[in-house]
């Protein structure tokens, strides 16, 4: 475990925001499946995106990697044609996005296989693909009997009607929406309740279309899929990622101008949204050629729905936190279910650093301070608890030690760094573990 301890700074500047995780997953599957070469730019190789890359290799597809800049890499995929499974242990690390998506594409041939991973992914709810699996006769066995993974599965989906809670995960939509195309037959998705994190859906419909694979959406309750369609290559650029901007958005809210580049205003990306909670709360930020532009602003707090952008609740708790009045977090019970209980694990953070935070069953009761006092917090292994972290100590009167730093390195493994030359203000601790 890295522990480092950070020095209260006002953070400024001007930062190219890295590339979307959520996009390059998706974009890295598709070509994957497609038939030639394709050419992916501006991939951010966290350890979320090396499992995603791993699972397809696993599976035929072969992946290229050369170094842009910034940590930045283009990936030269040559797609699994046919798709055979070449090791039949796939490990998806804490990666919920890689195992979610990839059970269906492993179910589109007959070998078995078994897909695994490692802290809490191992028990992460799966309910929906058993269900699936139970009405299409395909075998699966927990190797583990206490755990959900590792998981052995061996059958072939086969094409029709698939019924799935549209109040779980869109991360099941998505990877139905994946292989169902490549059956030899034309299949349904039927959700039976409202969809929830549909910008996650609209995601995935964006980048299959960009490797020609075509979904018919009906009002986000039906998806129409024809069956024997061709993933055809592309090159593909991924865009800045709103989820990490958001950040950066906050830096510059609760303390001094930051100019976020490559963030893109028209993004399918549900977390573009944080551009206008923060405006809501009273933040300060303009459209600049290709930029968003920050000033530092008072902010008074809200009620705040994020049943359609969970992921940023963290550092909404945090301009929460520095905002007169309250903040209500609603509709977040999903975050229970993430790399910690993102829930509890914001609320323990923040009220250790001097906040005042209450947990509901399905959100946070925020309640506005001066600043926060600074302290030792750990970062529950979650990259979006110890980025809010990072973030808070903006506006602490005292330095912050934080257990866990490490954690970062699942989505943003320059973040320190990124943290630096911004203008903050860390050092490593050695404690003799």
């Amino acid at each position: 475990m890295r522990t480092i301890e950070i020095t209260p700074r006002l953070l400024s500047g001007s930062l190219e925001i890295p590339p979307s995780k959520s996009v390059s997953h998706r974009a890295i599957i598709a070509a994957g499946l497609a038939k030639g070469e394709s050419v992916i730019s501006n991939v951010l190789m966290s350890q979320d995106m090396i499992a995603t890359c791993e699972a397809m290799i696993a599976l035929g597809a072969s992946i290229e990697k050369q170094e842009e800049k910034n940590g930045r890499f283009t990936l030269t995929i040559r797609g699994c044609d046919p798709l055979v499974l070449k090791s039949e242990t796939i490990q998806c690390n804490e990666s919920g996005s890689t195992l979610r998506f990839i059970i269906p594409i492993v179910l589109l041939q007959p070998k078995r296989a078994i897909i695994t991973g490692k802290g809490r992914l191992v028990t992460r709810p799966m309910k929906p693909y058993y269900d699936i699996f139970a009405e299409k006769g395909i075998q699966y066995e927990h190797l583990n009997k206490d755990q959900d993974l590792p998981l052995a599965v061996e059958g072939m989906l086969t094409p029709g009607v698939y019924q799935i809670d549209g109040g779980v995960s869109s991360q099941f939509i998505t990877g139905l929406l994946f292989a169902l195309p490549l059956l030899n037959g034309d299949s349904v998705i039927e959700l039976t309740s409202t969809l929830e994190s549909k910008p996650y859906i609209d995601i995935t419909l964006d980048v299959l279309k960009s490797f020609g694979i075509v979904i018919i959406n009906e009002n986000d309750q039906r998806f129409v899929i024809k069956g024997n369609q061709v993933y055809t290559p592309s090159n593909y650029q991924v865009e800045g990622d709103f989820s990490q901007g958001a950040f950066w958005l906050v830096a510059g809210t609760i303390g001094k101008q930051m100019d976020c580049c490559d963030l893109n205003v028209a993004s399918q990306q549900g977390d573009k949204v944080i551009v206008d909670i923060l405006k809501e709360m009273g933040g300060d930020i303009s459209i600049g050629a290709d930029k968003l532009i920050v000033k530092k602003a008072q902010t008074s707090g809200t009620i705040i729905d994020v049943s359609q952008c969970p992921d940023l609740v963290p550092i909404l708790a945090v301009v929460g936190s520095l905002s007169k009045g309250t903040t209500t977090i609603i509709n977040g019970e999903r975050l229970r279910f993430k790399e910690s209980d993102r829930l509890m694990a914001t609320a323990d953070v923040l009220n250790k650093l001097g906040g005042k935070v209450e947990e509901t069953a399905d959100g946070l009761v925020i309640h506005g301070v001066d600043r926060f006092t600074g302290g030792q917090v750990t970062s529950h292994n979650d990259h979006r608890i110890a980025m809010a972290v990072a973030i808070a100590s903006i506006c602490a009167t005292g330095k912050i030690i934080l257990d866990g730093a490490e954690a970062v390195n699942k989505s943003y493994p320059h973040f320190w760094e990124d943290f630096m030359v911004m203008g903050g203000e860390w050092i490593g601790l050695d404690l003799g573990k």
